[in-house]
């Protein structure tokens, strides 16, 4: 398993991978510098939409593209992307292919729930612990249905978390082993399920916003990453810091993604439906959404499946942004 510990790692864009290569080198970092790229496994992602049977959600199912599929011996874990409050699944298609691309079956439901301030409102979007369990039965179904596009391909045994704002303080809520009910997170007891591994929550923090008291998160080991943009107006990034204090044991990290806002994870600014940040990213969208996943995909490979490749990946970029954060902040 990965055992990262660190108070803060930052990312940048491809851009300036090779300056950061070159850093490498200068301050005599022993990671060799191809151990900086780390490309998806598959070139592309398919997608399809079923119904989750447990709950009537729909979800959208991403899984890597590849020829032989239902030949090749595949075992891809399931990962499921908890969606921020009112936000449609369609605006984490980018994302969720991107992550999917690295072996990864990517399950994103749209997740109604009525209004616990009024009972006769229509039900909004805004994910639920609730949900693990009904994916993870569906899962279960989809791998032995001769007719799913993801038949025998599916690992059941290993669960990782993705989610976004709202949906990031389930996961957090979850893999916390707590039924926060007075923050909605939760609406009826669960239980954490062992198949869960790992979690990468973006804009996501756990506190009571009447409180603000940050919630201690007794992991057990569980693998958690904060990816917060800088620039963020909605989750704050010194909320994101106190949360990660607050995990109580590693693996954990805490990355940076400069230029980013609340936003960044989703295919536009302010999707609609959603409460908009008040601040505009410098970071172009399409890198961002690259950067995002591909921190999000790294960080559950090395804790889900012990992919040594990608453990390197996130230890030298640690190396090395612990050792010249002020270069680093010159880049920006």
């Amino acid at each position: 398993m990965l055992n990262i510990n660190s108070r803060f790692l930052s990312v940048k864009p491809r851009a300036i991978i090779s300056a950061i290569t070159a850093l490498a080198a200068a301050i005599g970092d022993k990671t060799s510098a191809t151990n900086l790229e780390y490309s998806p496994q598959f070139n592309e992602a398919s997608r399809y939409t079923t119904t989750i049977s447990a709950n009537n959600n729909l979800a959208d199912i991403y899984y890597p593209k590849a020829s032989d599929l239902q030949s090749g011996n595949y075992s891809f874990p399931i990962v499921l992307l908890l969606q921020g409050a009112l936000i449609d699944k369609s605006f984490y298609s980018d994302y969720a292919s991107r992550v999917a691309r690295y072996g990864f079956v990517v399950v994103v439901p749209n997740h109604f729930r009525p209004s616990p301030f009024n009972p006769t409102s229509p039900p909004k979007l805004a994910s639920e612990t609730s949900q693990i369990a009904a994916v993870l039965s569906q899962m279960a179904i989809e791998n032995t249905n001769p007719t799913s596009p993801i038949t025998s391909v599916v690992d059941t045994q290993r669960l990782g978390l993705l989610g976004h704002s709202f949906g990031g303080a389930v996961g957090l809520s979850t893999i916390a082993d707590k039924c926060l009910t007075e923050l909605l997170l939760c609406r009826e007891p669960f239980t954490r399920p062992k198949e869960l591994l790992a979690g990468a929550f973006f804009g996501a923090n756990l506190r009571n916003p009447i409180t603000n008291e940050f919630i201690a998160i007794p992991n057990d080991g569980i693998a958690v990453a904060l990816i917060q943009g800088d620039i963020d107006g909605v989750a704050l990034p010194e909320r994101a810091q106190s949360t990660f204090d607050r995990i109580e044991t590693p693996p954990k990290a805490l990355v940076t993604v400069r230029g980013a806002n609340h936003f960044a994870i989703t295919n536009v600014n302010n999707p609609a439906g959603a409460n908009p940040d008040p601040h505009t990213p410098t970071l172009d969208r399409a890198v961002g959404i690259e950067t995002i996943a591909t921190w999000s995909a790294l960080f559950l490979r090395a804790n889900m499946l012990e992919d040594r490749a990608a453990y390197d990946y996130i230890y030298s970029q640690q190396s090395i942004f612990r050792n010249s954060m002020s270069l680093i902040s010159a880049l920006s």
